[in-house]
Parts: structure tokens; C-alpha cells; sequence
């Protein structure tokens, strides 16, 4: 009997475990659902729509594509095609889960089984937690525990699947999926499973090896770029953790990727934390609402040159060097005292990574907020930042043309040169050293100290 293999946040083919299970129960008619209410026009969108048409090219045309509420269109193609069963991939965060459970209890009715098999973590939520049976909230302890762990090798896909031909299609779904690619106007990675694998595998040849040491270097660009195909599931974090080796890199590496697994842990545990503090000790500090500022940090024209090209290489591409996301996320935090929601909820609308976990989290991290929290204390100085992590100002020139005729460091203060505003960038919205006092008063007072 035909099962159908409902895609989600696994849009790939190998390592696939929801698939895997589906191709063992009998023949699968893959499903994706192009849910409405969940499409804004944006390069995150966009990178989701152009990875599920990459997943529709790659199994010739023979992606079931609807459009509409989940639970309604699951159980008619179900119906059409009469399948026993619908495979998935557990999904974790607060949103997904409400979907599942409502699709799951009418597909119950209508005695149709729901299979979950995997999950888009290296170790489900959930499945690790302390002696006592708590969860882990201290991310040293979880990483010693996830790596006792381990996780299952990379799945199998049989050699043949029996792939069942779709129903008649839908041609809005399709038609959906083009326009947000075309409509984007951000340039997007290269999509789909194939692009994940290549970029892998040159991230493994030729830059692993230097992981550890230039990771934090935006000048540089040693990341792997694969956080975009983690999100939208076209690799599996499993595949790129198998048979790394001993190295300085690769452990680090291993680390990056231990870390999306906990803060997703985290979330399955405390779901009211995507738009809340996690910890209460900063219960009563006092906030800034957004204002003109916010909107200068949005547009990346707040005076700081490391906050501006982190903002504007954002807005350009949909993504941001992890070192010069702290660095924003802290500018927002600290010296314009904005609680940190507004600008998590920014980061979600443009990333084209955009994990909730993560951004929700590393956010709080930086905010004083979350688990294994930055000390209150710590404000990042955004100008030591960047003369610590891009020394000779080259990340800084890329995204702000209006410094590329200063030279070297000088690129990182133009408030100390002559022409440092002579192409019209912007003075500084606020002073940093008065504003980390007032940051520190703040926080002392909300800590009744």
C-alpha cells in the first residue's frame, strides 16, 4: 500500500530517516505543502522555496506539491493516493509540534498512521538529560553528554525506491514557490541537496583545517556556510559529523554543530522562550522601546562601521558572520537597551538560516538572559571588536562603501580622520562608553545590587 513522505525540514534524499522508513513500508509518494500563512515575501522564504523545487527537479517532477492548510491537504492527497500511512520527520519547535499534533489526530481519524522517524538534529530533544532526569541548561555539561550520546550513522536510502506518481497537481503551489524565488531580490546560495553536499565537501578539503583558528574572523570568511542547508534540511548534520577526524578544526566544528542541537533541546523544554526571557534574574531591567535608533541599526547606519556591515551584509544576503551577529545583537542590547525579541524577530525575517532555537537563544546569550548567558557586565565595545576581528577593516569596506577610501584600520574609526565622513557615513547614534554605563546601571538595578 502507498505511504506518503511529507516534507518539511528534510528536503533531501540521503540520510534521510523519514524517508528511509517510508521507502521500507511500501511505495512513496513524496508530499510537500506550501502552507499560506507561513509565506511572506523575503530571502527566507525564497531559500525555502528554491530548496523545494531543487527537490522537485531532483526526483523528476515527482513532488506532490499542495497548497493550503497542512492538515487539510495532507488527508485529501492521503485519501487520493489511499495511503496507510505519512511519514515525517519529528519537528521540535512550538509552532511545528501544534501543526503535527493537529494533523496527526485527523489523520488518527480517519485511520491513516502518523510515523515519525528522526529528527533535524544530530540527537533528537529531548533525548538527553541530567541524572535527576532535568534538562541541561548549561551547555559544557550537554556537550560532555551528547558526545557520550553519539547518534546514529548516517540512513540509508534502499537502491530502488518505489516512487508512487502524485495526483493531480496543484498548480498554485508551484506557481507559489517561483514567484517568492523570482520576487527575491536578495542573491541566494546555490539550492538543493547537491549544492549542500558540494559545499561540504570544499569547506572539509580546504578550509576545516583552519576552522579553529579564523572562525571568528569575518575579514577572513572561514565559515562553513552550511547553517542555510541545515535549516531548510537539504544535509543532515549527521552526514557532515561522520568521519570527521581528531583535528583542532574539525572539533571545533563538532562543537558549532553541538551547539544548534542544544539550543534546540532547550526550546523542546521551554517553549515560551522564542519570545521570552529564559532566566528571571533580569526580570525588572529596564527597556528602551524601538525608536529611530532601532530603525538606524536596522539599515545598518548607526556610526559603529563592524555594526554597520554586519547589518548591511544582512540585508544583501540574508546572512551574517556569527562573530558579527554577537556584535550587533550586543550594540541592540547595550548601548540602545532594546529587549532583545525585536531584534531576534528582525534576524528571522531576513536569515535565510533563521533557526528559531538558535536565533532565540543566541540572542539571550548575548542579552544576559539564557543559558550559559554572557556575564551582564560584558558589553561588547564594537570598535575593540573590530580591531580585534577584522584588523585591517577589509569586512568593514565590503559592506560600507562610504569607508573604502580609508585604509587599513583606519576604516574601523573614521571619527579619528580627517575624511572619515567625506562619503557620507553616518555619525554615531550613540556614545559606546556612556551607554555601557548606562547599561551597567541598569542591570544592577534590575539584579537589586
Amino acid at each position: 500500500m502507498t505511504v506518503i513522505w511529507w516534507a518539511r525540514r528534510d528536503l533531501r534524499l540521503s540520510d534521510n530517516p523519514a524517508l528511509s522508513a517510508a521507502a521500507a513500508d511500501g511505495p512513496v509518494l513524496p508530499l510537500l505543502v506550501v502552507d499560506p500563512a507561513l509565506l511572506r515575501d523575503g530571502p527566507r522564504s525564497a531559500w525555502y522555496a528554491s530548496n523545494a523545487l531543487a527537490l522537485d527537479e531532483q526526483l523528476d517532477g515527482g513532488l506532490a506539491l499542495r497548497t493550503g492548510s497542512p492538515a487539510r491537504e495532507v488527508l485529501d492527497v492521503a485519501r487520493a493516493v489511499g495511503a496507510t500511512a505519512v511519514h515525517v520527520s519529528r519537528e521540535t519547535t512550538p509552532a511545528g509540534r501544534r501543526r503535527d499534533d493537529s494533523v496527526r489526530d485527523l489523520l488518527a481519524d480517519n485511520g491513516i498512521d502518523w510515523i515519525e522517524t528522526g529528527s533535524p538534529y544530530a540527537v533528537t530533544p529531548g533525548r538527553i538529560a541530567k541524572a535527576d532526569g532535568t534538562p541541561y541548561r548549561v551547555f559544557s555539561a550537554f556537550q560532555r553528554a551528547w558526545r557520550e550520546h553519539r547518534w546514529p550513522a548516517p540512513a540509508r536510502l534502499p537502491e530502488q525506491v518505489r516512487w508512487a506518481s502524485p495526483p493531480e497537481q496543484d498548480p498554485a503551489a508551484r506557481t507559489a514557490l517561483q514567484k517568492l524565488v523570482r520576487d527575491c531580490a536578495t542573491p541566494l546560495p546555490p539550492a538543493g541537496e547537491q549544492a549542500a553536499l558540494e559545499r561540504w565537501k570544499r569547506f572539509r578539503d580546504d578550509d576545516l583545517h583552519r576552522y579553529a583558528q579564523e572562525r571568528d574572523r569575518p575579514d577572513l570568511d572561514a565559515s562553513s556556510r552550511l547553517s542555510p542547508y541545515l535549516k531548510v534540511g537539504a544535509v543532515h548534520p549527521r552526514t557532515l559529523l561522520a568521519g570527521l577526524d581528531s583535528s583542532e578544526g574539525a572539533a571545533k566544528f563538532v562543537s558549532e554543530v553541538c551547539w544548534r542541537d542544544f539550543y534546540a533541546d532547550v526550546l523542546h523544554h521551554h517553549p515560551q522562550t522564542l519570545r521570552t526571557d529564559l532566566t528571571d534574574a533580569l526580570a525588572g531591567l529596564e527597556y528602551s522601546e524601538p525608536g529611530d535608533e532601532f530603525a538606524a541599526w536596522q539599515r545598518g547606519e548607526t556610526g559603529y562601521p563592524l555594526v554597520d556591515a554586519g547589518m548591511r551584509q544582512l540585508l544583501a544576503e540574508g546572512w551574517m558572520h556569527n562573530r558579527v551577529r554577537m556584535v550587533v545583537a550586543s550594540f541592540l542590547s547595550k548601548d540602545l537597551h532594546v529587549w532583545w525579541p525585536h531584534g531576534a524577530a528582525h534576524f528571522l525575517d531576513l536569515l535565510i538560516d533563521g533557526d528559531p532555537a538558535s536565533n532565540a537563544h543566541g540572542w539571550q546569550w548575548v542579552a544576559g538572559t539564557g543559558t550559559d548567558a554572557a556575564p551582564y557586565f560584558r558589553v561588547f565595545n564594537p570598535t575593540a571588536q573590530a580591531e580585534k576581528f577584522d584588523p585591517n577593516g577589509d569586512y568593514v569596506r565590503r559592506y560600507v562603501p562610504e569607508l573604502r577610501h580609508l585604509e587599513g584600520a583606519a576604516a574601523l574609526s573614521p571619527w579619528k580622520n580627517a575624511e572619515g565622513y567625506a562619503h557620507g557615513y553616518p555619525t554615531r547614534v550613540v556614545d559606546h562608553a556612556e551607554e555601557r554605563e548606562v547599561t551597567l546601571a541598569r542591570y544592577r538595578s534590575a539584579r537589586g545590587k
